[in-house]
Formats: structure tokens, C-alpha cells, sequence
């Protein structure tokens, strides 16, 4: 199993498409899953610490398993199957027996995000379906960290605006 992390959720602006990035942090692969916009705004919320005013369906769940004693010890995509890929939710009960839940990939990291439980990707998935950088990809990663060091006060900036007001300015 590799380890990964979520890098991105990317939009395809010619459709519907959502894809969430998984990044193995030892060699830089990545690995490009397809999900639909409700798990990846889930995601997302999570990832960026927007705060909602009610629990949505995978902090519910959270809630659930903490509720009942369970833990999540980590989840894995561990299947491509038809162009579908499959993952399973480790869990621990309180009585020390594992489970294994099948599950889609976006549901799974949508937990794992929330808990803070380590994703992996079988690592045959990951050798056949991910991509390494490129050369000029990972140059330019390693020159723009200077980069966004600068960019604090102006992601500051970014969080403080209210886009909510644009739309009340095509109204008049």
C-alpha cells in the first residue's frame, strides 16, 4: 500500500466533473479519481476549514462511529474494476475486532479527511494508473514556495471578501 495525500480537487469547467488528486508524498505520483460534486465540496469544506452550520452526511458518520466506540484506522482504494475504483474503510471496535466496510473512494477520504486517518492506494493501482510529474512541474513547485510565502497577507485578503455581495449587485 502507498500512503497518499490529497492534493487537489480539481473542476472541469467543460462539465461536471470533479476529480480529487491523491499524492504518494514518497515519490510524488499522483493518482487523478473521478467523484461527483457533493463528495467533493465535502472534501473540500473539510480541507479548507469552512465551517458549516449543521453536520453534513460524513460528519455525521463521524459522529456515529465515535458515538458507538469505533475508530478508523485508515482507508485504502484498493481496487480498479471496469473503470470504477472501489475502497474499503478500516475500522476497530471497542472490542479490538476489524472490519473492513466497502466503500466509494470519495466517502472514504471524506472521513479520512475528517479524522485525520491515513489514505492509501494499493500500489499496483498506483504504479499502472499514476502519473509522476513532470520535470518543469517539480521546478516550478520547488521555486514557488518563496513564492507563496509572500502570498499571506493576500490569501488573508482572499478569505476576508464576501462573494455573496456580487450577486446582489446583478439584482440592480
Amino acid at each position: 500500500m502507498v500512503e497518499v495525500k490529497v492534493e487537489a480537487i480539481r473542476v472541469n469547467l467543460m462539465g461536471s466533473f470533479r476529480a480529487v488528486i491523491l499524492k504518494d508524498t514518497a515519490s510524488g505520483r499522483s493518482l487523478a479519481i473521478y467523484i461527483g460534486q457533493p463528495e467533493a465540496d465535502a472534501i473540500a469544506i473539510q480541507l479548507t476549514g469552512v465551517q458549516v452550520p449543521r453536520p453534513l452526511t460524513h460528519d455525521l458518520i463521524v459522529s456515529i462511529l465515535k458515538a458507538l466506540g469505533v475508530t478508523v484506522r485508515y482507508v485504502v482504494v484498493n481496487e480498479l474494476r471496469n473503470d470504477t475504483y472501489y475502497a474499503r474503510i478500516i475500522l476497530k471496535t471497542k472490542d479490538a475486532k476489524e472490519l473492513s466496510i466497502d466503500s466509494r473512494p470519495s466517502d472514504a477520504i471524506a472521513i479520512a479527511v475528517r479524522i485525520g486517518c491515513p489514505i492509501y492506494v494499493d500500489e499496483d493501482i498506483m504504479l499502472q494508473h499514476g502519473q509522476l510529474p513532470e520535470p518543469e512541474e517539480v521546478e516550478a513547485a520547488e521555486s514557488s514556495s518563496e513564492e507563496e510565502e509572500d502570498l499571506g497577507a493576500f490569501s488573508d485578503f482572499l478569505k476576508s471578501l464576501d462573494l455573496d455581495d456580487l450577486d446582489k449587485d446583478k439584482d440592480k
